[in-house]
């Protein structure tokens, strides 16, 4: 059986590792990375009467890992610290691409 998965066809190109010059063209490429907390879901009449000082639930438990985002694909999961006076992401999770 592990030659049948080591065979391929002549027409199929084999896999190379890419380094890092290989990406140079792109590195300038602006990209948008989000880092979710958590979502809710309700109904408009419940968002309608929100004012300051609602407390939204989120579906995330204190302490759980968050979702990293680059252009709306899911990139790694991390948890949320203090960076001086501001928030940020510390990486605790790669989420390998399945193509």
């Amino acid at each position: 059986m592990e030659a049948q998965k080591a065979a391929r066809s002549s027409d199929e190109e084999p896999v190379q590792a890419r380094s890092a010059a290989d990406l140079e063209a792109v590195f300038d490429v602006p990209v948008r990375v989000s880092a979710i907390l958590g979502q809710s879901r309700m109904r408009v009449s419940d968002l309608l009467r929100m004012s300051t000082g609602t407390v939204l639930e989120l579906d995330r438990k204190v302490g759980e890992a968050i979702d990293i985002y680059v252009n709306d694909r899911l990139v790694a999961r991390g948890e949320v610290v203090l960076v001086e006076d501001r928030l940020g992401v510390t990486m605790t999770e790669i989420i390998k691409s399945e193509r």
